[in-house]
Parts: structure tokens; C-alpha cells; sequence
């Protein structure tokens, strides 16, 4: 899915929420079930979700201004964030749903339409879900990647869903669909704060994993030659884009073009190896 941009990506993504909205609606409509209710309003929060996320991916790669000068690739925090934060408004009301209709049970409609419906809009889910997952990673955009995980969350709060209603429509137990329900929503809640962990990780400058920061190290390594060596290196990631600082130190009697040529070549090297903006500081051994 290399042919796909970022912002392809989340148009599929919203175009896949509001048909996923119209069949989920139709199967509450059709069931009358609040367990397939709870499964129509998490698509809302995909669409809101989603669209967001296409605001904050734009943002994101806007290119470096005087009042931004290492770029806007934070932004798409923000859509981690606040897709958390709809996660869990949505949570709450299939929470207060729930219990009204565990304290006010009623039977259910026919299941057959509606769950039909329901397992459809879960597929479109799961394809549009793998599709944001490759694009995401080949762009290393966390906003595809968090939307991509909300959409594989939909998915199997939906497998949820219809074994809940299919169990109530068995047994007659008709307090089964909105204990289901109640799950489903624990389940919402936990995808909400690990989208809000990961927004603030973020944005506290977390470091390259351990792999790329090895690799950036081999890359240092390889680069070294004539008694300079390289040392103290920091990392940060800031939504796509992946920055490191290094000290570079050389021995006293080299001149300053000859550090700044390993100054160079090791910059251009690790930017074009590992795709990470690295700035040298230059000081001597001793």
C-alpha cells in the first residue's frame, strides 16, 4: 500500500466510517439491541476520529517556518489524543445505556438483518483497518496507526456484540445484550487510554526504540575515521519525523574544515540511512 498517501489513507478511512455508521444504525434499528447500538456510536467516533486525524496529518507535514523550526510533526499527537478522548465520551454513554436497560430489560427484534449488517460493516472495518496499518508504518505517521488500532478495536467489539445478542436471542436472557454492551464499553475505555498514553508519550520527546537507535549507532561508527569518535548521542520523535544530537570529538590538531567534513558525512549518512535529522557538536578529546 506504498502508492497510497497518508491523506488517501484517511479519506478511505472516512469514507469506510459513514458506511459503517448507516449499516450499524440500520442493525440497531432493524434489532432494537443497545449492543448493537454501542457498536453504531464507536463508528462515530471513527468518523470523528478519522477526520481529525486528516486535519493533524496536513498540519504535521506543513514544512519549517521562523516560528516552527524543526517542523509541525507533533500535530499528530493531537489526533491521538483527542480520538482518546471521544473514545471515552462514547464509553460513557453505552455505560449509562447499558445499565438503564439491564435495570429495564426488553426483548429483542429480529437478528438476522441486523446482525448480517452489523458483520459487514466490521469487514469493511478489518480492510480498512490492515490497509491503515501498512500505510501508516510505511510513512511512519502514528496518526494511521492509532486510527488503524481504534478500527481493529470496532472489529471486535463487534465479534462481541453479535455472540452477546446471538446468546440473549438463545436463551431468552435478554440481559445478556446489555451486559455485553457493558464490555464492549470496558473494552472502548481501555483503547481510549492507551491512545492518550501514547498522545503524551509523544509529546514528552520519547526516544527512538532500541533497534533504530542502534542503527543510527552503527552508522556513527562507520563513519569514523582519523581518531574522531562520536559520543553522547539523544534521540526524540516528533510524529513522522525522527531527530538525534551527537557530540562529535576530535583531536586537537585537526583543523575546523576537516571536523566539519565528518561533521557532514555523518549527518548526510544517518539521514539518508535511517531517515533521522542529526545535528553534531564538534569538541576536541582532550
Amino acid at each position: 500500500m506504498r502508492t497510497l498517501t497518508p491523506h488517501q489513507a484517511l479519506l478511505l478511512s472516512i469514507l469506510a466510517a459513514l458506511t459503517t455508521i448507516g449499516m450499524k444504525a440500520g442493525a440497531w434499528w432493524l434489532t432494537g439491541s443497545v449492543g448493537f447500538l454501542s457498536d453504531a456510536l464507536e463508528s462515530l467516533v471513527n468518523l470523528a476520529g478519522a477526520s481529525f486525524a486528516l486535519l493533524m496529518v496536513s498540519l504535521a507535514r506543513a514544512p519549517a517556518d521562523p516560528e516552527h523550526p524543526y517542523g509541525h510533526g507533533k500535530a499528530e499527537y493531537f489526533s491521538a489524543a483527542f480520538e482518546g478522548m471521544l473514545i471515552f465520551v462514547a464509553a460513557l454513554v453505552i455505560l449509562a445505556t447499558a445499565v438503564e436497560r439491564l435495570i429495564h430489560p426488553q426483548p429483542l427484534g429480529a437478528l438476522g438483518l441486523g446482525t448480517v449488517l452489523s458483520v459487514g460493516a466490521s469487514l469493511v472495518n478489518l480492510v480498512v483497518a490492515r490497509i491503515l496499518f501498512q500505510v501508516g508504518r510505511a510513512h511512519r505517521s502514528l496518526a494511521l496507526e492509532a486510527d488503524a488500532r481504534h478500527l481493529m478495536t470496532d472489529v471486535w467489539t463487534t465479534a462481541g456484540v453479535v455472540a452477546g445478542v446471538g446468546l440473549a436471542s438463545l436463551s431468552g436472557w435478554n440481559w445478556l445484550d446489555p451486559l455485553v454492551a457493558a464490555g464492549v464499553a470496558v473494552n472502548i475505555l481501555r483503547e481510549g487510554w492507551g491512545l492518550m498514553h501514547r498522545s503524551v508519550d509523544g509529546l514528552m520527546d520519547r526516544a527512538l526504540d532500541d533497534a533504530e537507535i542502534r542503527h543510527i549507532e552503527a552508522v556513527l561508527h562507520s563513519c569514523c575515521n582519523g581518531g574522531g569518535r562520536f559520543v553522547n548521542l539523544k534521540t526524540r520523535v516528533a510524529g513522522a519525523m525522527q531527530f538525534a544530537h551527537v557530540d562529535l570529538r576530535v583531536p586537537g590538531d585537526w583543523t575546523v574544515a576537516h571536523a566539519h567534513a565528518l561533521a557532514d558525512a555523518a549527518e548526510e549518512a544517518v539521514r539518508t540511512q535511517t531517515g533521522t535529522r542529526l545535528t553534531t557538536h564538534i569538541e576536541p578529546i582532550d
